[in-house]
């Protein structure tokens, strides 16, 4: 009888290890296929920063980095195209085609010519984008961007916007963020794995 009992215990956890192994490798197979990079953006036909046409067209083939905001904007903007810069002055060779876009949330105020003066410190590594409000819109809610117009009790405004820096690859999928005031290697680590990929 102590036998019986033993291969029924020894039968039973073998069962139960089955079961999770199958469970387990059932999980890993989801989590592979959902971790797969998504594709978002959409079409657009707005202006660059010197008046030239510029569509979606500009971020094929290239790994990209976009920051959404504006020129009227008192830190996070220019914050984040410095530590942008910086960053892809750090890369040096590693740099290679990476580019990286400044996209307007206040084109009304945000015509070519500012934009070019506003990233003039960054030209180098940064190309403005401007154009009509309703395309703006368009665009940055196909990345997932937060833009909202706030009145300021002076009569002027302001917009909220979505502070990350967008990362996309050379076949236009989104490969994560820049968080505002990230870790300084962190981000470089985020672009060093984007111009590899």
């Amino acid at each position: 009888m102590l036998t019986w009992r033993r291969a029924l215990w020894l039968g039973t956890l073998l069962a139960v290890v089955a079961v999770g192994v199958a469970g387990f490798l059932i999980y890993r197979n989801t989590q592979i296929q959902a971790a797969s990079p998504p594709t978002l953006g959409a079409p657009f036909s707005l202006i660059d920063s010197d008046g030239q046409p510029i569509t979606e067209a500009a971020f094929a083939g290239r790994p990209t980095a976009l920051f959404f905001g504006f020129t009227h904007c008192p830190e996070i903007c220019p914050v984040s195209l410095f530590e942008v810069s910086t960053l892809m002055d750090e890369l040096g060779a590693e740099k290679r085609d990476l580019q990286a876009f400044f996209i307007s949330v206040d084109p009304e105020r945000d015509t070519p010519e500012l934009m070019g003066s506003f990233i003039a410190p960054f030209r180098d590594n940064i190309r403005g984008i401007t154009g009509p409000l309703p395309d703006i819109e368009a665009l940055a809610g196909s990345w997932g961007v937060y833009i909202k117009k706030v009145p300021l009790d002076d009569g002027d405004y302001t917009v909220d916007h979505t502070a990350s820096v967008i990362l996309v690859d050379r076949k236009g999928r989104f490969r994560g963020t820049i968080a505002y005031r990230e870790n300084h290697q962190t981000a470089l680590d985020k672009l060093r794995l984007l111009v590899s990929l």
